[in-house]
């Protein structure tokens, strides 16, 4: 199950990245708490980006056939987040982000490094 949860995290890390949300990261919790296994931090700089990391992450689990359990907050408040068991995305402003400094809370996880796509051109001579 931990490897599925794992997945489940890249997956709303990467759709996060895609939509260009800023200090993406993924922090491994399952030895810590039992609220989840994997927390997902990531940050947009306005209300229409948060909206869009949001959706796109939403739309992307759905289409992978995970089911968001609970959410709560908005674009408009700077804080977001999607329950998928599990795992547990928080997208922030940068302002509540720094206010609620989870990395710090949870500064015994083990971060999960994202290995990004390249983009083309990028690493070609």
């Amino acid at each position: 199950m931990k490897k599925k949860s794992l997945a489940m995290a890249k997956l709303a890390a990467l759709a996060a990245e895609e939509k260009k949300a800023k200090n993406t990261v993924i922090l491994n919790l399952n030895k810590l708490t039992l609220i989840a296994d994997y927390f997902v931090i990531t940050t947009g700089e306005s209300e229409p980006q948060l909206k869009a990391i949001n959706n796109f992450i939403v739309e992307k689990m759905k289409e992978s056939e995970i089911r968001l359990l609970h959410k709560e907050g908005s674009p408009e408040t700077g804080w977001i987040l999607l329950d998928y068991g599990d795992v547990v995305v928080h997208i922030f402003s940068e302002e509540k982000r720094e206010f609620y400094d989870l990395e710090y809370i949870w500064q015994e996880a083990k971060r999960i490094r994202l290995l990004k796509k390249k983009t083309k051109g990028e690493g070609e001579e």
